[in-house]
């Protein structure tokens, strides 16, 4: 065998070095992608309760929209009761004196 087969020990604990420091290097990265994974994952399970809490704020907005419209229809409702009976009342009267002018 020649001799430039083979590595000498110097090339060889240099090979080694920069190996080990890649491999360093690529472990630092990997840390750094596997925490803004983690990051990800948190602000995904975020935006993932917020959607459902304003789901939920929506329905109970809905529910209460319902009610105030009930309510305000509610008191339309007394109010045209009341005038009706104002307006039956007025035209009772009405009719009542001019039948007593009429002498009925």
């Amino acid at each position: 065998m020649e001799d430039d087969e083979y590595l000498r020990r110097h090339e060889h604990e240099e090979f080694a070095r920069r190996v080990d420091q890649e491999n360093k290097r690529q472990n630092r990265r990997l840390d750094i992608v596997e925490s803004t994974l983690s990051q990800l994952n948190e602000l995904t399970i975020s935006v993932q309760n917020l959607a459902t809490n304003m789901k939920h704020m929506l329905d109970i907005q809905t529910e209460q929209n319902k009610r105030l419209e009930e309510l305000e229809n509610r008191d339309g409702e007394k109010w045209r009761s009341v005038s009706m009976y104002v307006l039956t009342a007025l035209i009772g009267a009405v009719l009542g004196f001019a039948l007593k002018q009429v002498g009925i």
